[in-house]
């Protein structure tokens, strides 16, 4: 059975331990190792790894190169700060791809603004 990650910053993420979910926590001293991380997982049982979009912004060459091997999903969550829609946006395209519509957001942009746009 494959594993489920989340990785980010301790705010964001600290509640996913309860749903069975490892967590792994990275803040501004330790982000840059966050990459390393994401491809140990991959390779040590994780079939899927939440991110948040805070840290994805500080590794997205690692994730890009994780979301090329088959079997492997890295998905992106929004988090406590530093959002930039992205989490959402690629939510709304699953979405759409998915049922031919877009039964989430429809008549809204408010999926697209990031935190600094929301005030």
């Amino acid at each position: 059975m494959l594993k489920v990650a989340v990785m980010g910053d301790w705010d964001s993420i600290y509640g996913f331990g309860a749903l069975g979910m490892d967590t792994f926590r990275f803040d501004e001293m330790n982000a840059q190792t966050a990459g390393k991380q994401l491809e140990q997982l991959f390779g040590s049982g994780y079939g899927v790894v939440y991110i948040t979009e805070w840290l994805a912004e500080r590794i997205p060459k690692e994730i890009e190169n994780c979301r090329s091997v088959p079997g492997k999903t890295v998905i992106l969550i929004p988090g406590i700060s530093g959002n930039t829609g992205d989490g959402i946006a690629n939510v709304r395209k699953s979405v759409e791809q998915a049922v031919g519509s877009d039964i989430l957001f429809s008549g809204s942009d408010n999926a697209n603004e990031t935190d600094d746009e929301r005030g």
